[in-house]
């Protein structure tokens, strides 16, 4: 089990998950960090750059939809046998303006809430997600060697307040 005692992320970024109508707004990465996984919208925090602001323009950059009012809903910790180290804030919006449309980036996919397709994401998705759709908040602890799960801690826990924004 990995000692998360004194961890410090090497970067910030989030994930943006739009619920519509029993379905998630969710992509297939075309490049980087897990790309041909299927995960949400997201990215990296550009520098002065809030979790919430970034989750915004990570989705219009990826499928050129904005999501409308997202709230906080969990953090992420990753840790990697390679020393990178990712803290991802989880936002969730249940609307949104636009049509989703492939960009460079990802291709968009309505999935049903019901039939999200876990064997195609992260290892860690599955501890976590499910809380999300419905409606708890959390934060989760992982740590990885590449793409393999070593260990892994999720906790439930209180909305996030004021500080949902970061």
């Amino acid at each position: 089990m990995f000692d998360w005692t004194n961890w410090q992320p090497r970067e910030r970024a989030n994930l943006c998950f739009i619920l519509k109508n029993e379905h998630l707004l969710l992509i297939r990465k075309k490049r980087g960090l897990g790309a041909g996984k299927i995960n949400a919208p997201g990215g990296r925090l550009e520098p002065g750059e809030t979790a919430l602001a970034a989750a915004i323009r990570e989705t219009q950059e990826e499928v050129c939809v904005t999501p409308l009012d997202p709230q906080k809903r969990g953090e992420l910790h990753f840790q990697f046998a390679d020393g990178y180290s990712l803290h991802c804030s989880v936002f969730l919006a249940h609307d949104c303006e636009g049509e989703p449309a492939e960009t460079p980036e990802a291709v968009p996919l309505w999935i049903r809430a019901a039939e999200v397709p876990y064997h195609e994401m992260w290892a860690d998705d599955i501890h976590w997600l499910p809380l999300m759709l419905d409606g708890k908040c959390f934060v989760g602890h992982f740590h990885f060697d590449g793409e393999t799960m070593l260990s892994r801690r999720v906790e439930i826990v209180p909305e996030f307040g004021d500080d949902a924004r970061n």
